[in-house]
């Protein structure tokens, strides 16, 4: 594996932990006293600037030996979820606008994992990513979070807080 895959992973890594810290500590300490289509909404307002992976397409923006199948897959696959975001603020609160927000999110999560399977499997180098880089080292990371944690509030059954207790102590 070549030193600049090192790199890369590694950044992967700290930008996973960071934004674990950062959402264990402020996000899901304020999204978990709210009800669902509530808590759901910061989400998936994230989740509507996914359109960024279109950058994957823009020659100069990435190195012009980006693999193609790759650089196709991730970007209509952001884009896809990014509209299926928007989509689901649209229809929150109704039972319509939960159905979408599941459709998001499994959808989103399947298109990282997909990214992810691409780029292996075209044999993908960090450095063809070009400015792009940024993007699986710090933006993915958080967006591999927030559809746990959009799972997390969407298998709450009823539209209550996803957590019951006082915001605070008596």
């Amino acid at each position: 594996m070549p030193q600049q895959m090192i790199w890369f992973f590694v950044s992967i890594a700290f930008g996973l932990i960071a934004w674990g810290v950062v959402a264990a500590q402020y996000i899901w300490s304020e999204l978990r006293y709210r009800k669902r289509a509530d808590a759901l909404r910061p989400l998936l307002i994230l989740h509507s600037f996914r359109f960024i992976g279109l950058a994957f397409l823009v020659p100069g923006v990435v190195s012009p030996d980006l693999p193609s199948a790759f650089a196709h897959s991730a970007a209509f696959g952001d884009i896809i979820a990014a509209i299926l975001a928007l989509v689901s603020l649209l229809l929150l609160p109704s039972s319509a606008g939960i159905a979408a927000a599941w459709i998001f999110n499994l959808w989103g999560l399947a298109d990282i994992f997909n990214a992810f399977f691409q780029a292996n499997h075209a044999g993908l180098l960090a450095g063809q990513l070009g400015a792009t880089f940024f993007l699986p080292t710090l933006l993915v990371p958080l967006l591999l979070i927030t559809h746990g944690l959009g799972f997390r509030i969407l298998l709450q059954h009823q539209p209550e807080p996803a957590l019951q207790e006082s915001r605070h102590p008596a």
